[in-house]
């Protein structure tokens, strides 16, 4: 079948893309012809990533929360491609009671100023959170996450107006449960929480990582 959406001759940079939902979306971008470069802390699933995903992925090693060194990676980054597409997926799934959060943990910050300067001057460009289905319905146990992602959800339309007129797309994608390594072991331990989750999804099911994938290479198209 012909392909509809082609990311030809563009470079996506893709957050917490070695594994997971983010593996999807980097290899869904590969499939539009994109070039897609992934980051996260850990080098060995970096590697394996890449390799899988094949001579248009490469990877850098880089925890996103260190603010203090993001720009000069994004510099590196732009001295031999522009970045045309960032996906912020990186992220955690913390389940923990309200009141045993740390300040830490709750200092979520999303990295995306450098970027966005770039496009700006550029005037094109998109960028995509990865948000959640806990922005909008309320969920227990997640505060800090759904705090988080909230807040994802705010900075989506407040950044989609202000880049818009420099023809950067900022949208969200905001998904319920998927199915990944990550939700089987901190919301699925036992058949009662698994049950919880089918009853109150109308299909009963999951979606799949490739369909956040594929739903992301269209909103990056």
């Amino acid at each position: 079948m012909k392909k509809e959406i082609s990311l030809k001759e563009k470079t996506a940079v893709v957050t917490g893309g070695a594994t997971g939902i983010g593996f999807a979306i980097a290899s869904e971008l590969l499939d539009a012809d994109a070039n897609v470069i992934i980051l996260g802390r850990r080098e060995e699933k970096l590697k394996e990533a890449a390799n899988k995903l094949g001579e248009r992925c490469s990877y850098y090693v880089f925890d996103v929360t260190d603010t203090a060194h993001y720009n000069e990676l994004i510099s590196k980054i732009e001295e031999t491609t522009p970045i045309d597409i960032l996906v912020n997926n990186a992220g955690i799934n913390n389940k923990k009671d309200y009141f045993e959060f740390t300040e830490e943990e709750l200092d979520t910050i999303i990295a995306t100023q450098a970027v966005a300067a770039n496009m700006k001057k550029r005037k094109s460009g998109c960028i995509l959170f990865i948000s959640s289905l806990a922005s909008i319905l309320g969920m227990h146990d997640i505060q800090a996450y759904t705090l988080c992602k909230s807040g994802i959800k705010g900075l989506t339309r407040s950044l989609s107006r202000d880049l818009g007129p420099y023809g950067i797309r900022v949208n969200s994608l905001n998904p319920g449960f998927v199915y990944t390594n990550m939700l089987a072991k901190t919301n699925l331990k036992t058949p009662e929480r698994l049950e919880e989750i089918q009853n109150r999804t109308p299909l009963r099911g999951f979606a799949k990582e490739k369909d956040l994938g594929m739903a992301a290479a269209f909103l990056c198209s």
